[in-house]
């Protein structure tokens, strides 16, 4: 008999067992609400390698496009003498332990009058010991959230979870393709079910009635946002790139882009009239995650003119005060995030997270200390540094002597090619157009930046000194570079607990104006400028 691999644990192989089965010999918790029928669609995994080893895709699973993806349920093992390998799509981020913290007042919009819950001024419960609140930052890789106790405002609990929607694409743009097709509402009902089995685990473990959550608050950028409130987001991806609910906002029709949906409307499986809170759009591909941002590090009430960069899939840029705020979407896309790199990978244990070389070789750390799997975003950027700094690659991304790759883990196979290095390239690219077109429209040069927030998962642990060698951040001191982590969580967690906030940004985003990077006439100069890993400029004339 041949094996089964998940991660580190092998099981002989049986024919006739499902993948599920395997899951449940090796005790992994596989999300699933109907009994193992295929018809709840849940327990999604991925088949790494021995595709050819099990049973043809059944008709349960014809949402599943690429067959690196199958429901555990529904995949047997045909061939006992193969060897697979599958990875269950809820592996666990590294949760940040270090984020900014504003300290805002407590001042929830669902309280304790007595015996009463009250939401807003109207009674929605008798009061049973407990009031929280969930704040969820609904990533395009990663799904990060807050349990809340709304009379203290103190968190609770923090979870994490690798977003599920992952089998319809590793952007928002290939999502939105595959939310138009025949399986639309394939992407937002999994990730329900996704956030219910998180519910759940936490309710089950901390000892916490689900109906005790009396509100929950929603940020991501604006196609995570629609698609979790079930709106069709096929506008998002054409020009001009705005959600159905932003044109109804610009035609009037709403006073804000902000939702309030009660959560038995949506089947979120908290208290059944708990008011489901969606954060309000800045307007096009830039969603509520950075409203939240926004609050998380002030700048709505700054005086100084800062920058602040939400480095994703798809990145995000701030420059701005309370007085004059400029915003632009950069679509980086996944390389940095796990996708399109062949040996690249989310911020899992066994990632390389960081690099360093010398004449003896290369040395790398990876997350838990686990042996390596492959390299995740902040080893990337080191690894590109690196390979300047020694002149093992030029500024263009040509290996030295035109190698085809660079070999970074012999023992384990991993290595960076070309194509690899292109991919990089271009992600970087975008997340430099980014920046330096707003800071342009804004009339700021790096050099005059207060500060430069950093924001997000990857931008937390990314070494900044190789970030900016490489033109991956604007070329600010490190002493006003700040790595601020989940900011947008946080923000979340202050629209859950301060009713004032959450009010005041609403109004805030309506003035944010957004900068149409593409519509530049030296967009595609700059583009080129920033495929190169040198530092960016810093005089504005100079583009």
């Amino acid at each position: 008999m041949s094996p089964l691999h998940h991660g580190d644990e092998v099981l002989e192989l049986v024919a006739d067992q499902s993948i599920f089965d395997y899951a449940d010999a090796l005790d992994v918790r596989v999300p699933t609400s109907c009994g193992r029928t295929g018809e709840c669609h849940e327990c999604i995994v991925e088949v790494k390698r021995g595709q050819e080893a099990l049973n043809d895709p059944t008709e349960s699973e014809r949402f599943l496009l690429n067959d690196n993806y199958r429901l555990a349920c529904q995949a047997v093992v045909t061939d006992p003498n193969a060897d697979i390998e599958f990875a269950v799509l809820r592996r666990q981020p590294r949760i940040m332990t270090r984020t900014v913290s504003r300290g805002v007042a407590l001042d929830p919009l669902t309280t304790r009058v007595e015996d009463d819950v009250v939401f807003d001024g109207d009674i929605i419960d008798r009061y049973r010991g407990h009031i929280y609140g969930l704040a969820i930052d609904v990533g395009t890789t990663t799904v990060v959230l807050n349990l809340v106790d709304l009379e203290s405002g103190e968190i609770v609990h923090t979870g994490s979870f690798e977003n599920p929607q992952r089998f319809g694409g590793s952007d928002t743009m290939r999502r939105i393709s595959y939310d138009g097709g025949e399986y639309s509402g394939e992407l937002a009902q999994v990730m329900l079910s996704s956030i219910n089995f998180e519910i759940g685990d936490m309710a089950r473990r901390l000892k916490v009635r689900r109906r005790h959550i009396y509100e929950a608050v929603i940020v991501g950028n604006s196609t995570m946002r629609e698609l979790f409130f079930g709106f069709d987001v096929q506008s998002i991806g054409e020009k001009p790139y705005r959600s159905q609910v932003e044109e109804e906002f610009r035609s009037g029709e709403r006073e804000n882009t902000a939702l309030n949906v009660k959560a038995s409307d949506l089947d979120l499986r908290i208290f059944p009239d708990a008011n489901v809170y969606g954060a309000p759009l800045v307007g096009s591909h830039i969603g509520g995650d950075i409203a939240a941002d926004i609050l998380a590090t002030g700048i709505d009430e700054s005086e100084d003119v800062v920058a602040l960069v939400d480095i994703g899939t798809n990145t995000e840029v701030i420059v701005g005060n309370r007085y004059r705020m400029l915003a632009a979407s950069c679509p980086a896309g996944p390389a940095f995030e796990g996708g399109e790199v062949t040996f690249g990978m989310p911020g899992y244990e066994g990632a390389i997270e960081s690099v360093h070389i010398d004449n003896d070789g290369v040395h790398f750390e990876t997350i838990g200390g686990a042996p390596p799997e492959g390299i995740c975003g902040s080893g990337l950027v080191d690894l590109l540094a690196e390979l300047v700094r020694t002149k093992n690659m030029n500024e263009l991304g040509v290996l030295e002597n035109g190698g085809s790759e660079f070999t970074v883990v012999p023992e384990r196979g991993i290595t960076i090619s070309r194509a690899d290095m292109s991919a990089l390239a271009q992600a970087k690219a975008a997340n430099y157009c980014g920046q330096w077109i707003v800071m342009r429209e804004h009339g700021t040069a790096p050099e005059d930046l207060t500060r430069l927030y950093l924001a997000g998962g990857f931008a937390n642990y990314i070494n900044v000194d190789n970030a900016r060698d490489i033109g991956f951040i604007a070329n600010v001191p490190n002493s006003r570079v700040e790595q601020v982590g989940n900011a947008a969580l946080e923000g979340a967690t202050i629209m859950l607990t301060s009713g004032t906030k959450r009010r005041e940004i609403e109004l805030l985003t309506r003035d944010i104006e957004h900068v149409e990077l593409e519509t530049k006439a030296d967009f595609f100069d700059l583009f080129v400028e920033g495929c190169q890993f040198k530092p960016m400029k810093t005089d504005l004339a100079s583009a």
